[in-house]
């Protein structure tokens, strides 16, 4: 038998990119600027209108100084990995 994981949650990612902004008070101008970045492609990110590619992450990743893994475990916010205790 094959246990699949999960379906990723999308919206995860787009709640700790605003989440950061956030915490940091930056504006989607500010945002684009620090990153390099298109303002349109993080507001489309923030809003949920698509998810990005991993280079995009990466270069966010980087502009807010913290881990790529700290972005992209967003996606499993509502669901625990499979190979976990209690998955």
């Amino acid at each position: 038998m094959t246990i699949l994981p999960p379906d990723a949650d999308p919206a995860g990612l787009r709640v700790a990119l605003a989440r950061l902004r956030a915490a940091r008070g930056w504006t989607f101008d500010e945002l684009a600027d620090r990153s390099g970045l298109a303002r349109r492609t993080l507001i489309d990110l923030e809003h949920g209108r698509t998810t990005g590619s991993v280079t995009t992450w990466h270069a966010l990743a980087h502009t807010f100084d913290v881990p790529m893994e700290h972005l992209l475990s967003a996606l499993c916010d509502n669901h625990t990995p499979p190979g976990t205790p209690g998955s």
